[in-house]
């Protein structure tokens, strides 16, 4: 089966961001007084958006975070990016194979633009991204935003009825869904045109 269209999550997916974003948050909740081992925060809060964090943490202790936590823990995690970021192995190759393909393909994250951006820019991988292929949960309002991201793919893409495939990472307290005509893979060296792993 050849797909038309591939959607990318992009921590853990794309970008191996998940080791140091995690590194991050745990040392700055304990830092603030919520003492989190990063093995604690891989399983409550990886690949949630920031939400989860105020909503986990004030429900299990009754404290809000600080109204600075979310631009803090921005900027101390791209600075981390900034240092020790990677590709996934395998991304660069498996893009120039869609392209030289003709497949479609965008990335779709609970992450913010700018997160994304950061972690794009110092693997190297920005240059297989044009900005309106890049979807956040920033692009979602109202009560939608407090859900996992699940981006509408451009109008032009979002007519095909089949033929799509998420490659995305396992979201906390959920479990890996498909849709109708889709194919869910965890990892970019899984093969779209063929279905099968490398």
């Amino acid at each position: 089966m050849r797909y038309e269209l591939v959607i990318f999550d992009n921590d853990g997916v794309l970008v191996d961001s998940e080791p140091l974003a995690n590194t991050v948050l745990s040392g700055y909740l304990t830092e603030l007084g919520h003492p989190t081992s990063y093995e604690e925060s891989l399983r409550d809060y990886m690949g949630s958006a920031v939400h989860r964090v105020h909503d986990l943490v004030e429900e299990r202790t009754g404290q809000k975070l600080p109204e600075d936590f979310d631009s803090t823990l921005a900027t101390r995690t791209f600075a981390a990016f900034q240092q020790e970021l990677v590709a996934v192995d395998g991304t660069e190759e498996l893009l120039g194979k869609l392209v030289a393909d003709g497949v479609d393909y965008c990335v779709a994250s609970s992450g913010s633009h700018e997160r994304i951006r950061v972690g794009h820019r110092k693997t190297g991988i920005d240059q297989w991204f044009e900005e309106e292929w890049i979807f956040s949960s920033e692009d979602v309002g109202g009560a939608s935003r407090r859900r996992t991201c699940s981006c509408t793919p451009p109008s032009a893409w979002a007519s095909r009825p089949s033929g799509a495939s998420s490659s995305r990472t396992a979201r906390s307290g959920s479990k890996r869904r498909g849709r109708p005509g889709w194919t869910c893979t965890g990892s970019p060296r899984w093969c779209p045109r063929t279905g099968s792993s490398e």
